[in-house]
């Protein structure tokens, strides 16, 4: 075996490497630059998934506490109207005892129950029929009798509770009425059906066309 081309191969060898190392690294380095760049575009794509996806989440689950707040608020309100309303039929029955003539002042009032009105409406005509009673309180000079200023006592803490309930069914609708208004969640609020309520005084955050309940 001749010992000088093995000796001028690896001569070779050893003067060639570095060429060849210096050209794979650089191989490599421009291999991991263009993965590198794909893969921060796949990473920054994937975080803004991530925060669309919190967002949308955060979003619904907000606009379904403020439901769910909603209605235990009309739920306060619908007992407190059918106590009222309960009251106000005892208070007028024992009123008719005192009455001279057979005339039913209340007869509108006593059907209530059984018709399709709106909880705003219903409010109204308590109220109207509540105003009704204290006047022929007066005019009967029924101002003193103990039972029916007890119920009276009784319908001023239900009247108590129905303001705390109106300002908090108010409050909680405003909340999801600005988040439904609003761009994006606006689009959120669309896709799983929530809409624009009215406030129970029976406007719109930005109706100035609809009246105030008239007593």
């Amino acid at each position: 075996m001749e010992i000088a081309p093995v000796f001028q191969t690896f001569t070779k060898f050893i003067l060639f490497y570095p060429k060849l190392f210096k050209k794979t690294q650089k191989i490599v380095i421009i291999f991991m630059v263009k993965n590198m760049l794909w893969l921060s575009i796949f990473l920054i794509i994937v975080i803004i998934i991530c925060l669309i996806g919190i967002y949308y989440a955060v979003s619904f689950n907000t606009l379904n506490d403020l439901k769910t707040k909603i209605h235990e608020a009309e739920s306060i309100i619908d007992e407190s109207l059918r106590n009222k309303y309960d009251i106000l039929m005892r208070v007028s029955n024992h009123l008719k005892k005192h009455m001279d003539n057979n005339k039913n002042y209340f007869k509108e009032y006593e059907k209530l129950k059984d018709t399709n009105m709106t909880n705003f409406d219903m409010d109204r005509k308590l109220n109207e029929g509540y105003t009704l009673i204290l006047k022929m309180m007066d005019d009967l000079k029924l101002n003193n009798d103990e039972e029916i200023n007890s119920e009276i006592e009784t319908i001023k803490r239900i009247d108590e509770k129905l303001t705390a309930a109106k300002n908090y069914y108010n409050k909680n609708t405003s909340e999801e009425n600005a988040i439904v208004r609003k761009f994006p969640t606006n689009i959120i609020a669309k896709i799983h059906g929530f809409k624009i309520k009215l406030f129970f005084d029976g406007k719109d955050m930005d109706d100035e066309i609809i009246d105030d309940f008239k007593m």
